[in-house]
């Protein structure tokens, strides 16, 4: 954590030194239930290394990241049998984040459960004008996807 911010819960966390409910730890991540859980066994999965959120995280640290939360989020559903489970990981204050440590939810859900809906209902989200707007930006992704890609094989072969 930069030393101009204010103190990081999640680091503390992560570091032992605030308390938690504890349900997984390894020496790259921690798995705890959040103060205010918005379902039974609603659980946050946080890299011990502190980053912003997942657009700031090294490779090496999204691997232990993604690894714990398949690993929590079967024990979730082997215990608790819910319906379905939401996996939720929100970067930047438009998209809700409230604490700026990279952080995934698991969030087992049920029917009518208080959680509701994370999506607009159909037909109310984002339309495109017409396709060959959503062909443009879809050929602009993939171009930026494949240059990423490029990137970070090019990073590859020079660390062999």
């Amino acid at each position: 954590m930069p030393g101009d911010e204010q103190p990081c819960v999640f680091c503390e966390i992560a570091a032992g030194t605030a308390g938690t409910r504890l349900v997984h730890e390894d020496p790259h991540t921690v798995a705890f239930f959040p103060l205010e859980p918005a379902t039974l066994g609603h659980t946050l999965v946080v890299p011990r290394r502190h980053s912003a959120d997942l657009w700031a995280m090294d490779d090496t640290t999204a691997r232990h990241l993604m690894r714990t939360v398949l690993r929590v989020g079967r024990a979730l559903r082997s215990v608790l049998a819910p319906d379905g489970m939401n996996v939720v990981s929100s970067a930047g204050e438009a998209a809700t984040q409230t604490v700026f440590h990279t952080h995934v939810h698991l969030v087992p859900r049920r029917a009518g459960d208080a959680m509701g809906r994370l999506w607009p209902a159909a037909g109310a989200g984002f339309r495109f004008a017409d396709d060959a707007a959503a062909d443009a930006l879809a050929a602009r992704v993939a171009d930026a996807a494949r240059a990423a890609s490029e990137s970070e094989d090019d990073k590859r072969e020079v660390g062999q």
